[in-house]
């Protein structure tokens, strides 16, 4: 229940008032006839009749109060809504390669992509999301689920060595198609992030993108690395040493598997750049969502009348009748 008129509720207040100077008119009232002392009288029992007197205020004190939440005017209200969701069906293809541990990104590639990839998760409830990833070869790590807690404790469990090392983006591409290719949404995604260039499977990146170009998916690449030189860990016999190797991204592959299926080729060189690229697919990727909402309000303040009527007429009668008082 709402109130239509809540500031005139502030007019409770005057019962404090009200109900204060009735206490203190109880003990300061005079008496009606003048006798030297009142001390027989405190020993002489009260009949039930004299406490019936104070119920006399208590209704004149709901009275006020029901009047007032008259003048709010309470009401009820029904609200109807309809809502049509047009869900966008995404698959994250994610390198996992030994190239990602490095850390022009902090505190690696890898774990930079796993983050902003959980944030991105996490921004699109209405949507079906899942996970490949690859290196010398691909496995589906969740398949399309709207249950994103699960596919967000997945990502944690995502780490260098789950698999054979190399770069197989062909095979991770068409394992990311073959995950969303039966897919009934209207829009089918498949965001690919790699820091290096083709060099393990059996299945060229073009190819893998001409079949999502003729299941209607719409690819969007990033390679994920600073241009030049960057560090990369690597194990020894006096434990791990830093490294810098020349960044090797085959940009001009990745632009292609985007272009022909109609999506956009991004370079990310550092976590805040990698962060907005995932901002913008959102961006460009949002559900489409319509809602429809009806309400219907109902006056309530019809019984609280009745209510504080009936109290009213029953004060009025009681003070002039059984409660009333002889000057």
């Amino acid at each position: 229940m709402k109130f239509n008129n809540p500031e005139y509720l502030w007019l409770l207040l005057i019962l404090i008032p009200i109900i204060l100077w009735y206490v203190f008119k109880q003990f300061q009232s005079d008496a009606s006839l003048q006798i030297s002392t009142t001390e027989p009288f405190l020993k002489m029992p009260r009949s039930r009749k004299h406490y019936f007197f104070y119920l006399l205020f208590v209704l004149r004190v709901w009275v006020i109060t029901l009047l007032i939440i008259v003048l709010a005017r309470p009401q009820l209200s029904n609200s109807f809504q309809t809502e049509t969701t047009e869900g966008i069906d995404i698959v994250l293809a994610l390198d996992i390669s030994g190239t990602m541990l490095a850390e022009d990104l902090r505190p690696n590639r890898l774990e930079a992509a796993k983050k902003v990839a959980t944030e991105f998760v996490s921004g699109r409830p209405n949507d079906n999301i899942g996970l490949v990833v690859f290196a010398g070869e691909s496995f589906t790590q969740c398949p399309l689920t709207n249950d994103h807690a699960v596919l967000v404790n997945l990502f944690q469990g995502v780490q260098y060595g789950m698999i054979e090392d190399g770069t197989a983006i062909g095979l991770g591409l068409a394992n990311a198609v073959s995950r969303i290719k039966d897919s009934e949404a209207k829009s089918k995604v498949i965001i690919l992030l790699t820091d290096g260039s083709n060099n393990a499977g059996d299945v060229a990146p073009l190819t893998a993108a001409e079949i999502a170009q003729s299941f209607g998916i719409r690819v969007y690449t990033v390679g994920v690395g600073t241009r030049g030189m960057a560090p990369y860990p690597v194990q020894t016999p006096y434990g791990i040493r830093y490294q810098n190797l020349p960044v090797d991204i085959d940009e001009d592959m990745l632009r292609k598997v985007a272009g022909l299926t109609g999506g956009t080729y991004f370079r990310a060189t550092d976590n805040t750049k990698l962060k907005f690229i995932y901002q913008e697919i959102d961006q460009l990727e949002k559900t489409k969502l319509r809602v429809h909402q009806y309400s219907k309000k109902n006056e309530e303040y019809t019984p609280f009348l009745l209510v504080a009527l009936l109290l009213l007429i029953t004060e009025i009668v009681l003070r002039h009748t059984v409660l009333r008082r002889l000057p």
